[in-house]
Order: structure tokens, then sequence, then C-alpha cells
């Protein structure tokens, strides 16, 4: 994960829709409508913005969910077409907005982030949802084509869902249920990758290991960030007194918030276990440098006297002591084995190894 690319639009007036530039885009916006009551449900792909408007003036419920909003004119048409705020608009556009509610009057704008665990990269992957709650619509707009919504769309089509006998602030509980339901996914996975670190962590640890840990706790970072803006979202759902949020919605709306919790707390101990990976590996790299250490000032103690007897007999004086002996030699090999043996057992004895 890294941070996503600005559009450039320094001096431009607020509400400006500057399209950023850092990846492509498809030709069309994919646009996906769901109407639905109790008794019946159309399903059906939106060519022209101007279909959406009628939809969302019947007394059903309407979900029309916008795949890829850098696509041009896309959030133009939406606004001229139900006179949505320009600010609203550029908010989602700019996909770098932490979670957030908002309350409009005629609608209410909500932004959270959509997390899924790319398994080819082997990273978590962040995507900005916003939502638009009506008096009976619902409009997410997502970056990129593929969402997680295909549970939710089956329960849409089942006459006997719960779904199909609520109005459009449970569709926008809905989606922002299973946002928060594939939020214990991706922990799944980092709990795995966690479970893994240790496992490397116990038996060898590497500069590799070290490098693990801190590219995940840098990815726990970005989840917190977008995870933790969530339960004041969520809260102030349930505060609100607006019309569009039913009474009969803020129980399912408070089990929400619980889940989120859940899942920073998750995160926070995630955290911590991590911070302690690093200190443990910390220490056990210091304690295998402490036991080279030790082995290397065992030899060099012992080799310290040896090498000065050496250097003693070494010297080139004329009248050298005991030089012509015949049995120098062994004597004085016999001489540096006693002394190597017996710093070695005042070692032993010291416990010093």
């Amino acid at each position: 994960m890294r941070p996503k690319k600005r559009a450039h639009k320094s001096g431009m007036p607020p509400g400006t829709l500057v399209y950023a530039t850092d990846r492509p885009t498809t030709q069309d916006a994919r646009i996906t409508l769901f109407d639905f009551d109790e008794q019946h449900v159309v399903e059906n792909v939106v060519h022209d913005i101007a279909e959406c408007v009628p939809f969302t003036q019947a007394h059903t419920v309407t979900w029309i969910n916008v795949d890829d909003v850098q696509v041009s004119g896309v959030l133009e048409a939406f606004g001229n077409a139900l006179g949505f705020h320009p600010l609203m608009l550029e908010d989602i556009l700019h996909t770098d907005q932490r979670p957030k509610y908002e309350d409009y009057g005629d609608y209410i704008f909500l932004v959270l982030k959509m997390l899924d665990f790319d398994a080819a990269k082997n990273e978590i992957v962040i995507e900005q949802l916003s939502l638009v709650l009506g008096e009976n619509y619902i409009i997410s707009f997502q970056e990129r084509p593929g969402d997680m919504f295909d549970a939710l769309r089956e329960r849409i089509r089942k006459n006997a869902s719960r779904i199909r006998k609520s109005g459009s602030d449970y569709t926008a509980y809905a989606l922002m249920d299973s946002v928060v339901d594939r939020y214990f996914d991706v922990l799944e996975k980092i709990g795995e990758k966690i479970e893994a670190l240790e496992i490397m962590l116990a038996k060898n640890p590497k500069p590799d290991t070290l490098r693990s840990i801190h590219k995940l706790r840098q990815e726990l970072i970005f989840l917190r960030k977008s995870v933790w803006p969530l339960r004041d979202v969520v809260a102030s759902m349930q505060r609100a007194e607006s019309p569009l949020i039913h009474e009969s919605t803020e129980l399912f709306l408070r089990d929400l918030h619980d889940h989120v919790i859940r899942v920073a707390d998750s995160i926070d101990t995630y955290r911590d276990m991590l911070s302690s990976m690093q200190d443990v590996y910390l220490s056990s790299i210091s304690n295998r440098t402490n036991e080279i250490m030790k082995v290397l000032t065992l030899f060099s103690s012992i080799f310290l006297p040896l090498t000065f007897i050496v250097g003693v007999f070494g010297m080139n004086f004329r009248n050298f002591p005991e030089l012509d002996w015949p049995y120098g030699l062994q004597a004085t090999m016999v001489l540096m084995v006693l002394v190597g043996v017996g710093m070695y057992l005042f070692f032993k004895f010291k416990k010093w190894i």
C-alpha cells in the first residue's frame, strides 16, 4: 500500500472536479441499478444517468452502483441530474478522504474504506466507497470495477430477505456491514502472516524478517487510519435526527458499531504484537552477537599468554637463556598446553563458559 496520487487543483474554486491520471480508466463507467420492494425487484444496467431519476423519486427502494468514479463526466452527470452539492462530488472524486458522515438535508453523504487482500501481491488493497443516502435511494460510488457485494445482491433477489422489506437506510447499513465483514477476513490474513513471522523469528531470524515486520506494521497503520474514523461515522448515524434514518435501523447500526470497535481493537492488538516481535528480533540478534563475542573473547584470552610465550622465545638475542637446551622446544610446547588448559579450567570454574 502506498499513498494515492491526488489531482492537482491549486488555485481552482472549491468543488472543481479534476480527475487524477495515475491509473487508466475504462471507456465507460458501469452503472447498475436495483429497484425493489417486498413484492418485486428490477435489475438492469444503466446507459444514461437520466434513467435513474424516476427511480429515485418512486416509492420503492433503489440502489445505484457506479463502478469507476474516475471516468470523466460521470459525477457531473449525477450532480446535474440529482442536484448534488459540488463539494460532495469533489470528495467522491478525490479518493483519499477519511471516513466521514455529512448531512445535506435531503440526502446523507458517507465515506468509508473497502479493504481486500490481494493474494497475488500478498498485500492489502484499500478502495474508497462513497454512499449517498436519499429518502428512497442509495447510490454507491466505487474507485474501480469489482466489489464484495455479490452476497448482498443475492439477498435482494430473494423474496424473503429483510432488505426487501426495509427502506434505503437499511440498504445503506447492509452495504456498510458487508464492508466491515470483509475487514475480519483481512484481519484473518494478517493474523496468518504474523503467525508465520513468529515461526521465522523463533527458528532463524534474519534481516528479511525485520523488513517483513516493518512492512506489516505499515499496513496496519493504513488500516487503523481507515477503520478508526469509521466508529465516529456509525455513531453519527446512530445519533442522527435525520428523517432518512429510521428508528428500526438504529439497532443494526449499534451492532455495526460494535463490529467496527472489534476490528479497531484487533488492529491495535496486532500492532502491539508486531512491536513485541520487533523487540524480540533485536534482542535475539543482540544475544547472538554477544555469544559470538563471548567465543571470540574466550579464544583471545587463551591465546594471549601463548602469544606472549612465543614472542618471548622468538626474540633474536645472541645470549638467550636455554637457547641451546636440547629439550627447549618440547618444554615450551608443554608449557603452552598447560597454560591453555589451565585458563580453560579457570573459565569453567568461574562459569564464564
